[in-house]
Parts: C-alpha cells; sequence; structure tokens
C-alpha cells in the first residue's frame, strides 16, 4: 500500500498532519477560557497583595497603571468584577488625577476614569481630567520639557485621545500629538527604532560598550503609541506618523524576543542582565497582537512571536497569581529577582491577555 502512495503523496500527508498539530497547539493556547482564568488570577491576587507605596502621590502611577489593565480587562470580557474594582477604586479618589498637575505620571489614573465614562457617561467621571488638561492647553510648553523621559508616552497621550472621542472636541488631540512628536524628535533613536529613556542616555553605554534602551521604557511607548492609534480619529493629519512609528518599533522589538519568549532589561545589549522582565515583555505581547488584530502586522509572522511571549509571561505566574521577575520602579534596565513584584506588571499582562481574547 505505502509503495502505491509513493514518496510525494507521503510527503504532502506529512506536512498536512504537522500543520494540524501545529494549529491545534496554537488553538489550544489561545482558548480563551484559560486566558481569562490566568487573567482572574493575577487580578485577583494583586488586589489582595496592593503594593505598599502605591497609594503615595509620587508612585501613584504605577498603581494607575494597573487600574487602566483592569478597565482594559472589562471592556474585552465584560466582566464585572472588573469594571466594578476600577468603579470603587475611581470613586475613593474622587475621580481626580493626582497632585502634579503638569506631571504625566500624575494623568494615569484618567486612563481608567475615561474607560468609566464611555459606559456610564458620568460626567463627574472626567471633570477634573479636562479641567486640568485645559489648563494645560492654554499655558503649554514643549513635549520635550514636559514629557522629558519616554515613560510620559504611556502616561498621558492615551488620556488625551480618549478625552477628545469623549468631548469631540479635537483640541485635545492636537495637543497630543504636538507633544509626541516634539517628544519622539528629542529621545527616539532612528538608527535602532527604539527610544532613550531620557536625555541622559544619549552617550552611556553598557559595560560592554552598547546603547542602553530600557524595555518598559520602551513598553511604555509602545502600551501608550496603540492606545492612541486606537483612539485617534484616521483621518487625523498625524495618523500616519502614528502608523509607522508603530511600525518601526514593532518589526524592531520582534527581532530581539529572547529563546524564553521574554524581552531582557537592557534591549540592545541583552547580556548585560540575563534576568527575565515581565513588565516590558507584557506590553511588547499586548502591542504586538494589537497589531494583528488591527490589520497591521501579519498573523504568520508575529503570531508565533506572541504565542511564545504569552507562554514566557505565563511561566512566571504563580499558582496563586503573582506575576513574578517585575522589575521595580527605577528608571533604566537593572537586575531582577524571581520574586519582584509591582501592580503596573500586572496592568500589563491584563492588556495582553485582553488583548488575545480578540485574536481570530
Amino acid at each position: 500500500m505505502l509503495k502505491k502512495i509513493g514518496i510525494p503523496v507521503l510527503l504532502i500527508a506529512v506536512i498536512l498532519i504537522s500543520a494540524c498539530a501545529s494549529l491545534k497547539k496554537n488553538t489550544s493556547e489561545l482558548d480563551h477560557k484559560s486566558i481569562e482564568t490566568t487573567m482572574q488570577k493575577v487580578f485577583n491576587w494583586q488586589i489582595a497583595n496592593p503594593v505598599v507605596g502605591n497609594a503615595k502621590n509620587h508612585d501613584d502611577w504605577a498603581r494607575g497603571v494597573f487600574y487602566a489593565g483592569i478597565i482594559r480587562a472589562y471592556e474585552t470580557t465584560k466582566d464585572k468584577n472588573y469594571f466594578n474594582e476600577a468603579v470603587r477604586w475611581s470613586e475613593s479618589l474622587n475621580y481626580k488625577l493626582a497632585e502634579r498637575y503638569r506631571h504625566a505620571d500624575d494623568h494615569t489614573r484618567g486612563q481608567t476614569y475615561l474607560g468609566i465614562y464611555a459606559v456610564t457617561k458620568n460626567p463627574k467621571a472626567i471633570l477634573d481630567t479636562k479641567s486640568v488638561y485645559d489648563s494645560l492647553i492654554s499655558n503649554p510648553k514643549p513635549g520635550r520639557e514636559e514629557w522629558w523621559w519616554c515613560d510620559a508616552l504611556f502616561m498621558s497621550p492615551p488620556v488625551l485621545v480618549r478625552l477628545a472621542e469623549a468631548t469631540g472636541n479635537q483640541k485635545y488631540n492636537e495637543f497630543m500629538s504636538k507633544m509626541w512628536w516634539d517628544t519622539t524628535d528629542f529621545l527616539f533613536d532612528q538608527d535602532e527604532n527604539l527610544f532613550y529613556r531620557d536625555k541622559s542616555f544619549f552617550q552611556r553605554r553598557s559595560p560592554n560598550g552598547k546603547k542602553i534602551f530600557w524595555s518598559r521604557g520602551n513598553g511604555w511607548v509602545l502600551g501608550g503609541l496603540v492606545q492612541v492609534l486606537e483612539h485617534l480619529p484616521k483621518e487625523d493629519p498625524n495618523y500616519k506618523r502614528f502608523e509607522d512609528l508603530y511600525l518601526k518599533m514593532a518589526k524592531k522589538i520582534a527581532g530581539i524576543q529572547q529563546e524564553d519568549g521574554l524581552w531582557r532589561p537592557n534591549l540592545a545589549d541583552p547580556a548585560e542582565y540575563t534576568n527575565k522582565e515581565t513588565s516590558g515583555s507584557a506590553f511588547y505581547v499586548f502591542a504586538l497582537t494589537w497589531g494583528i488584530n488591527h490589520g497591521y502586522l501579519s498573523k504568520k509572522e508575529y503570531l508565533p512571536i506572541i504565542l511564545k511571549g504569552w507562554r514566557g509571561l505565563n511561566a512566571q505566574v504563580t499558582p496563586e497569581g503573582k506575576l513574578t521577575w517585575v522589575q521595580k520602579i527605577g528608571s533604566k534596565p537593572e537586575a531582577v529577582k524571581s520574586e519582584d513584584n509591582q501592580e503596573y506588571g500586572s496592568g500589563a499582562f491584563l492588556m495582553a491577555g485582553a488583548e488575545l481574547l480578540k485574536l481570530k
């Protein structure tokens, strides 16, 4: 019987069987129930184990990112547990931004407020946020002065684009774009397609003589960038520039993923710190998955990278739901310990999971 079939037919059969096995594996990894279960575990553990210090003003953004992930998880799953927790937290803050009204970190809460407003249409949810930005727009400073560190591109721009969407006033998008591109012209390395954390890194090099591009810093940028693309009107004169920046960064990030599916603290020199790091990695899984879902990236090319990243992230979640290997609050690549956890890491994880749930 085998002789009659012949080698070419057998070869085709083997290829088809292999392809079916690969498809089955990918489908199982994208099983919605397992993704939602892991997300819920991470959410529940982090709620039960708040990081001491994140309620203070200058670390408030760290908790704000967690709740930005929570509201995004709700938007995808419609699980009221997420929404109710986001509302509880927001109401405890009276829907106000944090104290430093010119500092982008203190705008981060607004991502959750705008997400709640999209559901409730309660004007109180965005009243303070609108007031703060109206003040900034009336007395603007250049992006490279106000948003002088790349993290700012996650903290403030997503709030502005959603505020423009909520109010119908394009002045918030105009302000955001002007600030974004001045910061980008200042911090973006055109040769590497990555952002320096701030100007102090322009000439600095790792002990191995390589440039220093902080993983979470570039994760902040991509995490903010995809939200800008999501809410900015496509007819906006700057939309194409945002698209081009996203494609450049996505290609770069995809090419420097490590064997365990994660990215190292210094993207340009993985050997500087060889430990795992999950916060930057979670933002990359989120942003790359978003690219497939919105038609920017090839599913054939990028899905294996995303799945590898998701496997790598899940391997760092304990049975109780603690996301480990999260680099602590800082401003540069550093060593990370297995027990390290932070709320923004869990927020990024929820964003990644929520976007994976949309994959078809």
